[in-house]
């Protein structure tokens, strides 16, 4: 497959990039990575997202010119990375079908494949090493702003290095990467220590609705919109917020309720490893990994508890 995606991206001109809504840092490296890549090849390149840019990830090389609409009317080929499922690409792109071929970059158990290429390894760290390995078949070398693109997915999509992903080829990449002059310790002041206040005024509020169950086994936290109007926040400051009732001692599985809008909720699942929270998530319609996944649910807050946990107790 490695050699078959290497020949379409040597005897095609145009390409459009995509990845899924609400970018994470293995979103937006891997396709970062794979668009600098294609530039350096004289490749016309453009990166969709039909959501922002969140800023912690502003300062990777082309972020700037990612785009939001979809600039010409057909692409000789189309990646599309880390979606899992093709809908979470958004409306715009999933009305979009004037390209040649589409190829499926992808490390999600739950990956939707397509008629097209397919290229797809659950046990891949993270769909930046996926790029990476394209990028190696092709005989490229990798310079110094795809390695920040693709070192940002995988310190990423493994939780610096502590989740179960954190596999032999996640650290070898990424040693690799600061071989080619990735700053490790600026890097990481960029992604983690520079938060804006009003991620931690939500934080504070959102930490007053931690709730732990009677087992203590599983805990959650939840955002609402009221949240968002007292602090300024936005969404994208609330990623990472799972954590902090995974954290517990004696938690097995965080969840994380996110109003989207009244009466509607995106959840957030995250494990330690003994519940497979993808199968609780893909109960409720969405997918994931083994230790992390994710769904949306109506209903009222309390209505969708009750659901999330009544299917939580089951599982532990």
């Amino acid at each position: 497959m490695l050699n078959r995606i290497v020949e379409e991206i040597e005897r095609n001109r145009t390409f459009l990039i995509t990845t899924h809504e609400n970018p994470d840092g293995d979103a937006i490296g891997s396709s970062l990575a794979l668009a600098n890549f294609l530039k350096k090849l004289g490749k016309e390149v453009t990166v969709h997202l039909c959501d922002q840019v969140p800023d912690v990830y502003a300062f990777l090389p082309l972020a700037e010119t990612i785009r939001h609409d979809i600039p010409y009317s057909c692409y000789d080929v189309c990646f599309v990375l880390d979606v899992g499922e093709f809908r979470r690409a958004g409306t715009l792109f999933n009305s979009f079908r004037d390209v040649g071929l589409y190829i499926n970059v992808d490390h999600h158990l739950n990956c939707e494949n397509t008629d097209a290429l397919n290229y797809v390894d659950y046990e891949a760290c993270a769909t930046g090493a996926l790029v990476y390995r394209i990028i190696k078949a092709a005989g490229h070398d990798i310079d110094l702003d795809i390695a920040n693109c693709i070192y940002t997915a995988v310190i990423t999509d493994t939780g610096s290095f502590r989740y179960s992903n954190a596999n032999p080829e996640a650290f070898a990449i990424a040693g690799e990467m600061v071989g080619k002059g990735v700053n490790a310790w600026d890097l990481s002041e960029k992604l983690y220590e520079s938060q804006p206040r009003e991620r931690l005024e939500l934080l504070s509020l959102a930490l007053a609705t931690l709730s732990i169950s009677p087992r203590g086994d599983f805990a959650s936290l939840s955002v609402s919109l009221d949240m968002y109007e007292k602090t300024g926040a936005t969404a994208e400051l609330t990623d990472g917020f799972v954590n902090y009732p995974r954290s517990i001692r004696g938690v097995e599985v965080a969840v994380f309720f996110r109003e989207i809008k009244p009466g509607f909720f995106k959840v957030g699942f995250r494990s330690k490893g003994k519940v497979d929270v993808s199968a609780l998530a893909t109960a409720f319609g969405g997918g994931g990994h083994h230790n992390a996944a994710g769904c949306n649910v109506s209903g009222t807050l309390e209505e969708v508890k009750r659901q999330v946990f009544s299917h939580l107790e089951k599982a532990l």
